[in-house]
């Protein structure tokens, strides 16, 4: 791992050059861009953003089908690219999406050789889903008093219920899972599903626990930008990959919150 905290490359993920491809069927490139910043200030704002693997410049791509990701990529080296798949002035779908795989790019998921890994990889998952649905919260606040768009200030209502459904989806998997008495003994009942299983729909159960994490302190969405930094990536035990997790922020001067805490709450071996 390398860091360089006197040259906070990863600030630049927040006032990155942010462009658009694809046909976006029917809605104004400009109002696109207009709700991809809002969300992505909803994300970032007030967040230290120390990585030294983050990219010079964000591209978003519209998708005919097939699910949201982030596209990795050899050439435009210093660019990370995310599609989605949304329909015409869909901002609510546009913005979770976008805020997902943001949370992606931040955890340095975005250069060609990073694909996603077992056994970890659904952790990365948890993480990024409640970084969006943090940042959704966020984007309903301001959206209320200052949307984009003049006099749309009650379309926050709907992102609140948009984020509102999905956070009670997670909520009911985790009861269902027995995650919501403890991650600890839903994660040893789950450990060999997860393993192989490294998708957001496994991951649900962990959400709210993750979300109420980053809701509590900004440092530990800070946290999420010193993720992946080391070769093996997600392809560690989960207590050797909350170690290097917990190192890597040591390295970028960042607290250590998030893994410290997961790791409390999970109780992985090494």
């Amino acid at each position: 791992m390398t860091a360089d905290a006197a040259t906070p490359t990863g600030a630049s993920l927040l006032t990155a050059p942010l462009s658009l491809a694809g046909s976006w069927r029917g809605s104004a490139p400009g109002d696109v861009l207009a709700v991809l910043g809002r969300m992505r200030a909803a994300c970032l704002d007030g967040i230290r953003l120390v990585s030294d693997r983050q990219p010079a410049a964000l591209r978003v791509q519209d998708v005919a089908s097939g699910p949201p990701h982030v596209w990795l990529h050899t050439d435009a080296p210093g660019t990370a690219i995310v599609a989605v798949d949304v329909g015409a002035r869909d901002w609510i779908n546009l913005s979770y999406q976008f805020g997902h795989e943001l949370g992606h790019v931040m955890a340095n998921s975005w250069m060609w050789g990073d694909a996603p890994r077992n056994p970890c990889q659904w952790l990365e998952e948890a993480v990024v889903e409640a970084f969006s649905l943090r940042g959704l919260g966020r984007l309903a606040e301001g959206w209320a008093v200052a949307p984009p768009f003049p006099h749309n200030n009650a379309y926050a209502a709907p992102i609140r219920a948009y984020r509102r459904n999905l956070l009670e989806q997670d909520l009911a998997e985790a009861r269902a899972q027995g995650a919501d008495a403890g991650l600890g003994g839903w994660y040893a009942a789950q450990a060999g599903f997860l393993a192989t299983h490294g998708t957001v729909i496994a991951a649900r159960p962990a959400v709210p626990a993750v979300l109420e994490l980053l809701e509590a302190d900004e440092t530990a969405v800070a946290d999420i930008g010193a993720l992946n930094r080391w070769p093996e990536r997600s392809h560690l035990p989960l207590g050797t990959y909350l170690a290097r997790w917990r190192e890597s922020c040591a390295e970028l001067g960042l607290a250590g919150l998030l893994p410290g805490e997961l790791a409390r709450l999970l109780k992985p071996g090494r």
